[in-house]
């Protein structure tokens, strides 16, 4: 990702629903085609999704509808839910962060209906839109490739509303239960409901805190249609993607860690592959003793925060372990960028280069692509790397040096 990670921040100062930041996303330049094989991986030929373009209190916006494909849509329970998602074939990170979502829903409905999250029926929540509306949205973050997220204040609006259960104050309980620890206001003039439960569980479960617009360098504004359109009242949520320089930013990142000493040693391959594609920063295992002599490993997992809830799922769901610790840590990273030598007659081999203000601090040529040109040429891996860092002195890739104009993407 060179020298910037890319970010997003969502404007919701005039409510937030599924289908409202969908919309943005797909406004911003996400592919609905992308959107739509996500979702339909969990609910095969149920539903399609629609994007037109609309205007809401003379702003224009992209709206997306979610159509149904079936006579009928049950209502699903969590547990349900939950199966659907693990059996889907989605990319890492949009399942976890699927489940992330409907993880927390289940917990706030719990709450509000005093029942164990696993027994929620979602109702409206459960409903095939809103399924799609949240496989949508984790699949066009995905596909922008947005990694740190953040939000503003969240209007939830007020007055009454109908739901299953019957007429409720807005805003509704489910909404509130997720916004704990979220600024919040009622959002205007008028009454009725600006916030879902799904809207508002997308916010929560996927940005990484509530604050102003941040600095980063601006690419991409999308602009989502709610279904009303209010007159001097735009009903739109905003999306802004950018990107942050990260060269000498101390970021926040959470560590979390679980002792284990039941789990079969094969497994744990691929438990820190399954964690680094779900978005971990880094994934390690380190040899311990426990009481009584026990022979275990502490498994450490570096998570964004965005990531942590849906990090902690997998290390829940890929391991033995019954507790995960949780340890806020701060991470200063050198930003990071690729540049291409050739080495045995071979061009294009990536070297990663760390650097600081366009000065080269170190390179450092790609161990398995090294390791598939010793495979290619049948020499001794250590033979093709010595030639590797020996390319990239030559190529002026050494600490202090300026950085050559045609870095970039890996690719």
């Amino acid at each position: 990702m060179g020298s910037a990670a890319r970010v997003g921040w969502v404007d919701a100062s005039a409510g937030i629903a599924g289908d409202m930041l969908l919309g943005a996303l797909v406004d911003a330049g996400a592919s609905l085609a992308v959107a739509q094989a996500a979702v339909d991986a969990v609910i095969p030929a149920g539903v399609r999704l629609v994007a037109s373009e609309v205007a809401r209190a003379g702003l224009r916006a992209t709206k997306v509808d979610v159509e149904t494909l079936l006579a009928d849509h049950p209502h699903r329970s969590w547990r349900t839910i939950q199966e659907l998602l693990r059996r889907a074939e989605l990319a890492e990170p949009v399942r976890a962060a699927a489940l992330a979502v409907f993880a927390r829903l289940a917990r706030a409905e719990g709450r509000v209906h005093g029942v164990p999250a696993e027994e929620v029926h979602f109702h409206e929540v459960g409903a095939w839109d809103s399924i799609a509306d949240v496989v949508g949205v984790c699949a066009a973050l995905d596909d922008l490739g947005v990694t740190r997220l953040t939000a503003g204040p969240v209007a939830l609006g007020s007055g009454r509303a109908r739901a299953a259960h019957g007429d409720i104050p807005v805003p509704v309980p489910a909404v509130l239960e997720l916004a704990a620890g979220w600024r919040v206001l009622a959002g205007g003039a008028g009454t009725g409901e600006l916030a879902t439960p799904t809207g508002m569980a997308l916010v929560t479960a996927l940005a990484e805190e509530c604050g102003e617009l941040p600095p980063l360098l601006l690419e991409r504004v999308g602009v989502g249609a709610g279904t009303r359109d209010t007159p001097g009242r735009p009903n739109v949520v905003r999306v802004v993607i950018g990107r942050a320089d990260l060269s000498t930013a101390v970021t926040a990142e959470v560590v979390l860690e679980a002792n284990v000493d039941d789990l079969d040693p094969r497994l744990w391959p691929g438990v820190l592959t399954a964690l680094l594609e779900a978005g971990a920063s880094d994934a390690w295992l380190t040899p311990i003793l426990m009481k009584k002599g026990r022979p275990a490993h502490t498994l450490q997992v570096l998570a964004p925060p965005e990531r942590v809830a849906a990090l902690r799922e997998l290390v829940f769901e890929q391991t033995s372990t019954i507790g995960v610790r949780e340890t806020p840590v701060g991470k200063v990273a050198l930003a990071r960028t690729w540049v291409r030598c050739a080495v045995l007659g071979e061009e294009g081999l990536p070297v990663k280069v760390a650097h600081r203000d366009g000065v080269v601090v170190r390179a450092t040529p790609e161990f398995e692509d090294v390791a598939a040109l010793a495979a290619r040429r049948g020499l001794p891996v250590g033979t093709v790397l010595t030639a590797a860092v020996a390319a990239a002195v030559a190529r002026g890739l050494v600490p202090g040096a300026a950085l050559p104009a045609d870095h970039g993407e890996r690719g």
